[in-house]
């Protein structure tokens, strides 16, 4: 039986230390391979072999540590703050620092100690702490020591030496550190937490001609569902019946709606703002594109990146050494206050919060603009990069061969040229033959069918109309003609030539080219300013072909390569010592995808292979959204050590003040919540990221072309 992953939640971790436990925990379970504790979205990614271990025994092993554990969606919704409280709840924490401060200066705190008995405030302070304290004992009990340990032996030292007021009101800001804490991991999860209510939980079926509303996991592949004006569309699937405006940018990040018909595929979470549609259902829940999307963004949740693992170091030594300073503080001055207030100011968990909160804030940001990615090591990985591999057909190019040139040789006008291949090719399934209508269709040229037709293989195809025989194909139809130098030039320029015999005499020549995208140049050229020290383009495609674009985009090129040859090509590069990023189209560049430091797949919705096989997926086709993400990744790495910078400032300046009295213990407690809601501010900001396209910086659009 092949090993499963799953994601469970689990509830109670509050510092580095809790997810380390976890992790003891589930690892210590036989058949489990490998665990990923989040603290941030507290989920357990654990692959396991279900042969040996049960998910009843995984989360029994976790319970049994005091950590509440289910899967998720069965357990309690711990998410009691939202962002709508956040300036109220940071006003709130604002006021009640003050107070302490105020009451403090005036003495308030002595006279209460002189007029309350010890027992009272005894009572009062296991009733106000007893949640915290409960967690102590338990780790106690497991011989373990977590960061509320430390804090409760500040406590305990202010009850000995009688500072029964200022006992109190450490277990107060102790409290409020809490939710200081979950309130920030709240906020830094709202964008992803915004994006799954936004799949429908109904569906309105219609069976046997009723129409019946009915929870989306019982609906059923094949079944018909019903979408009306302003509902969000349920399921993937396909349109039947019915014209609709739809928007999709709760799939691809494009605010601009689509209009679709029959034939149509449509996506689960999109809003149907115009028109009704009835749609055959392809796919449902968790498997529907939207629903891989939530998943693959949760999985991405519980990745470490290499910043966050050192955070994670240095926060296990950070408690012993914690200790280690208050212990020679209370050696050298005897002062247990002072002892008290450096226990109580050291703040463990803002170090295991640095990192994830600007992790979760960028992946969910990002997710909103249609750019998915995979987890936070990958971002890391992405603001490293000095490489950029780039594919070209489906990746710099449309996909598709346009007619970008007409030549004529003889008698016939360019239109003449056109309407005659494109009646020749009429009955064509080669995607040339699809150019050459296509490009016919806009010119608005009218073209009627053969009297005969036949294929031609390796050459072309041959149609005769009345007394007219036409061939159209490629240089092997020419039987030795031979062909100006404007045509030999369209060949160098890397351009699939299509030539016009009628009657046996070359009339013209048709030029058929995969086109730029319209904003590629703009684009590389852009990533190029942001320190690309390589920027090169893969191809299988031929040596003329991959010139002539390369040349267009100034950069360097490979071609006539294996998908394997690119793979060596990413190989090479990480072997030098670089960080590689690749972009492709995510089916034929898979390998390479996944090879790369950092694979992006372009615009592939609802593309297994790109979703499997790329860090970082882009739910649109939009060049601008590659160096949008490089900026995202970047930005977001700056937010992470401007964390970690501001949380070891903030300890070791804290520490200092408190080991040598300057700091009581009261204000000492009180300074336990500035990291977290300095580390929330901070991080906040990577929930407002500009838009990928900005309008004065557009493309080039002049540079479209063969």
């Amino acid at each position: 039986m092949p090993n499963r992953t799953t994601l469970l939640s689990v509830t109670g971790m509050d510092c580095a230390d809790c997810t380390r436990q976890v992790e003891r925990a589930l690892c210590s379970v036989s058949g489990v391979h490998a665990v990923e504790v989040s603290l941030a979205s507290e989920r357990a990614k654990v692959t396991f072999d279900p042969a040996l271990v049960t998910i009843s025994e995984l989360t029994a092993a976790v319970t049994k540590q005091g950590y509440g554990c289910s899967l998720p969606g069965t357990g309690p919704d711990n998410a009691d703050l939202t962002t709508r409280a956040e300036w109220p709840f940071a006003w709130l924490i604002a006021a009640f620092l003050m107070l302490v401060v105020v009451a403090e200066w005036f003495g308030l705190f002595d006279r209460l100690d002189d007029r309350l008995p010890w027992f009272a405030w005894l009572l009062a302070v296991l009733g106000a702490g007893y949640p915290v304290f409960r967690k102590v004992v338990e780790a106690a009990l497991r011989r373990q020591i977590i960061a509320h340990t430390l804090m409760t032996l500040g406590v305990t030292a202010a009850m000995l030496v009688g500072e029964y007021s200022a006992a109190i009101v450490i277990v107060l800001f102790m409290r409020v550190a809490n939710y200081t804490e979950h309130f920030t991991m709240t906020r830094a999860r709202q964008a992803i937490k915004d994006l799954t209510k936004l799949a429908p939980q109904n569906a309105r079926v219609l069976r046997n001609g009723v129409e019946q509303t009915l929870p989306i996991e019982q609906v059923q592949r094949g079944d018909i569902v019903v979408v009306r004006p302003g509902d969000r569309i349920p399921v993937d699937g396909v349109v039947i019946e019915g014209a609709a405006t739809v928007n999709q940018s709760t799939i691809t990040g494009e605010s601009m709606p689509v209009e679709v018909g029959p034939g149509t595929e449509v996506f689960a979470a999109s809003l149907a703002e115009l028109g009704s549609l009835r749609i055959e259902v392809w796919r449902r829940g968790e498997q529907t594109t939207f629903g891989r999307i939530i998943t693959l963004v949760e999985e991405a949740e519980t990745g470490r990146s290499d910043a966050q693992q050192l955070a994670d170091r240095v926060a296990s030594y950070y408690l012993p050494v914690i200790s280690g300073v208050a212990a020679l503080t209370f050696v050298l001055s005897r002062d247990p206050l002072a002892t008290a207030a450096v226990l109580l100011v050291a703040c463990a968990c803002a170090f295991a919060m640095a990192t994830p909160v600007a992790m979760l804030a960028s992946i969910g940001a990002a997710a909103k603009q249609g750019l998915l990615i995979k987890g936070g090591r990958h971002l890391e990985a992405l603001a490293r990069a000095d490489v950029l591999l780039v594919d070209k057909t489906g990746t710099l190019t449309l996909g598709t061969p346009e007619i970008t040139d007409i030549v004529s040789l003889g008698t016939h006008t360019e239109e003449a040229i056109l309407t005659c291949a494109a009646s020749a090719e009429q009955d064509s399934e080669h995607p040339l033959a699809e150019a050459v209508r296509r490009a016919a269709d806009e010119k608005g040229l009218s073209f009627s069918p053969p009297d005969t037709f036949s294929a031609l293989p390796g050459f072309g195809i041959r149609a005769r109309f009345g007394t007219q025989e036409v061939t159209v194909g490629s240089h092997r139809v020419l039987d030795g003609q031979t062909v100006p130098k404007r045509v030999r030039e369209l060949q160098k320029e890397g351009k699939t030539l299509l030539y016009l015999l009628v009657n046996g005499e070359l009339e013209g020549v048709l030029a058929a080219a995969d086109r730029l995208r319209s904003d590629a140049v703009w684009n590389v050229r852009n990533l190029k300013t942001l320190g690309f020290s390589t920027v090169e383009m893969l191809t299988g495609d031929h040596e003329a072909t991959a010139q002539a674009l390369a040349e267009k985009l100034d950069i360097a090129y490979r071609a006539n390569l294996l998908p394997e040859e690119k793979i060596a090509v990413v190989r090479r590069y990480q072997a030098e010592g670089h960080r590689v990023v690749m972009v492709g189209d995510g089916v034929n560049d898979a390998p390479a995808l996944a090879q790369a430091d950092v694979g992006i797949a372009m615009g592939n919705v609802g593309t297994e292979v790109a979703m499997e096989a790329a860090h970082l997926i882009l739910m649109r086709d939009d060049w601008a959204l590659v160096p949008e993400a490089v900026r995202i990744a970047r930005r977001t790495m700056q937010i992470v050590r401007s964390n970690l910078g501001f949380t070891i400032a903030f300890n070791t300046v804290g520490v200092s003040l408190a080991a040598f009295g300057i700091l009581p213990p009261i204000f000492a407690a009180a300074a336990q919540s500035i990291p977290d809601l300095g580390i929330m501010a901070n991080s906040a900001r990577l929930l407002r990221q500009p838009h990928a396209r900005h309008e004065e910086e557009g493309p080039d659009h002049s540079t479209r072309g063969g």
